[in-house]
């Protein structure tokens, strides 16, 4: 059993919902990650997106454009991405950790290069936004031959045989798409969300976890009424950019806290 596997077991059997922060590697600064992560796995995350920054986040809304911008400025490359991972374990973060990128760097890596590197780090898995499942034979094939799950989008208009496909392919959990449209804090959640992901549910029996537009623990109780889990990325990278200087920790770590209820 992979450790996604075991978390969203061990969580279904209490009744919780898995809490995922979005953090992004060298936001707001170049080693901020080995501080967030541990103080939020205590505040009761349970498991991780670790972003990798890029120059063209096409999923992406302005908030996480900025963080990926002031991480650039930082320096922050994929290898060091994949030293932070090792670096979360050194620290004993126990929760998985789930990479998120967009594909060319990873394929300028090497995509089994690239699997064997984060497996060997201890990343459980990959997410990649721009990765259909019509061209992700090469890197599942990679990620299943060093344990790594592969996770996979569905959106409000994947059509069913799509969901089909991608669901024959994808492992750990599916990442639902809560909303048309790019990641941003939101007000409300989609009207049509329990919809969307009772369509999913009947093609697939692996944990949904809801993204984009998650901000509030409202929101969390309402996805998980629904799904197995939320994340939650641009709600937290704005408690993180807006906190006084020294402070963003103990702001994350609050608001993680307030998630929970």
């Amino acid at each position: 059993m992979s450790r996604i596997e075991a978390t969203f077991a061990r969580l279904r059997a209490a009744g919780r919902t898995a809490l995922m922060p979005y953090l992004m590697t060298g936001y707001p600064e170049r080693d901020s990650a080995l501080e967030l992560a541990p103080a939020l796995e205590a505040a009761g995350a349970d498991l991780f997106e670790l972003g990798v920054p890029f120059s063209d986040p096409l999923a992406d809304g302005a908030t996480i454009q900025r963080a990926s911008e002031r991480a650039l400025a930082n320096g922050i490359r994929l290898e060091h991405c994949i030293e932070t991972v090792a670096g979360l374990r050194k620290r004993g973060v126990r929760a998985p950790i789930v990479p998120m990128g967009y594909y060319n760097p990873f394929l300028q890596y090497g995509l089994e290069r690239l699997a064997r590197d984060m497996a060997d780090a201890g990343a459980d898995g990959l997410i990649i936004p721009d990765l259909p499942p019509e061209e992700a034979q090469e890197c599942h094939a990679a990620c299943r031959a060093h344990g790594l799950d592969l996770i996979f989008f569905v959106a409000p208009t994947t059509p069913d045989e799509r969901i089909d496909r991608i669901a024959a392919l994808a492992s750990g959990f599916i990442y639902c798409v809560a909303l048309t449209g790019v990641t941003g804090a939101r007000r409300e959640l989609w009207s049509g969300l329990p919809a969307f992901l009772e369509r999913v549910r009947r093609r697939t029996s692996l944990p949904l976890v809801v993204g984009f537009g998650i901000s509030s623990a409202a929101h969390v109780r309402e996805a998980g009424r629904y799904a197995a889990g939320a994340i939650v990325a641009s709600a937290l990278i704005n408690v993180i950019e807006q906190a006084p200087p020294g402070e963003y920790v103990a702001r994350a770590v609050d608001f993680v806290r307030s998630l929970r209820g």
